[in-house]
């Protein structure tokens, strides 16, 4: 059982990854973003996920350097967007948000997302970078299971993360199992349905049992079943919420009826069909 915001997740290479993170997606760059990852850190995150179309890895990396904890001890990712996917653009576009973020290595560093023709080249340069030793692990995002099966042929080199859309109405339950056999480490972003689960009263109700709000125990889910996790908000009350889900634990009656709420509902592009 994950019991402590302190609990992290081994990557198949060896790396540590925490459990819980904060994702800063539509956060503001500067003091907006700086405050969040601050306040994160203060609730004792460990984990910070940007990315550079997010256009805020400047004030995450500023929100880092303020927290007064040693870099050692955080855990950050960013991710390749679309227009710099290639090989030796892929190479740049990291330098430029190592440099934006204020770090001498990131570590974990993912494709934003499969574009066709682009990201089997995309994923040769993040291997390089992570030989090279500028970053601790690689991944990808919003990859399907035939995305990760063209890397892995073209490579032989398994991504350690695939961080994709994941919630109670879409559970995801075929990549799941495909990553687990393969030593993928799944995370959920998008988990609190981008504040749709307010319309899902089962989850309320079993947050009653608990003592715990819905958005709790649908991060709860997700830990129960091994996925991390990164909830966004810029709130300093919901940051901490969030993060108070370590001690209490769903049944597995519980776990089953958020599980069967699954209709394969997406909120973003579906990874086969993006332009952009």
């Amino acid at each position: 059982m994950i019991k402590s915001i302190n609990d992290s997740a081994v990557l198949h290479n060896g790396v540590k990854m925490p459990w819980l993170g904060l994702g800063v997606w539509q956060v503001k760059n500067g003091q907006e973003v700086i405050n969040a990852v601050k306040w994160a850190i203060e609730a004792g995150y460990r984990s910070i996920d940007t990315a550079a179309i997010y256009g805020n890895e400047e004030g995450v990396g500023k929100g880092i350097r303020e927290s007064g904890v040693p870099r050692e001890e955080l855990f950050i990712t960013t991710k390749l967007w679309n227009g710099n996917q290639g090989y030796e653009s892929a190479l740049k576009a990291f330098e430029k948000s190592r440099k934006l973020l204020g770090l001498e290595y990131i570590d974990l560093y993912l494709i934003h997302w499969p574009v066709k023709g682009k990201y089997v080249e995309s994923w040769k340069a993040l291997i390089k970078l992570y030989n090279d030793g500028l970053v601790r692990a690689i991944g990808v995002s919003n990859f399907h299971i035939h995305h990760l099966e063209d890397v892995i042929r073209e490579t032989g080199f398994v991504p350690m993360v695939n961080q994709v859309e994941l919630h109670p109405w879409l559970s995801q339950k075929p990549l799941i199992e495909y990553c687990r056999a393969n030593k993928i480490q799944v995370e959920a972003y998008s988990p609190l349905m981008r504040g749709h689960i307010k319309e899902i009263p089962l989850l309320a109700e079993i947050g009653q049992k608990y003592g715990k709000t819905a958005a709790q125990v649908v991060l709860r889910w997700d830990l129960q079943n091994e996925i991390v996790v990164i909830p966004k908000s810029v709130k300093q009350h919901r940051i901490r919420e969030n993060a108070d889900i370590f001690d209490f634990e769903l049944s597995a009656e519980d776990m089953k009826k958020i599980d069967d709420l699954n209709r394969n509902h997406r909120f973003l592009p579906d990874p086969d069909n993006i332009n952009f």
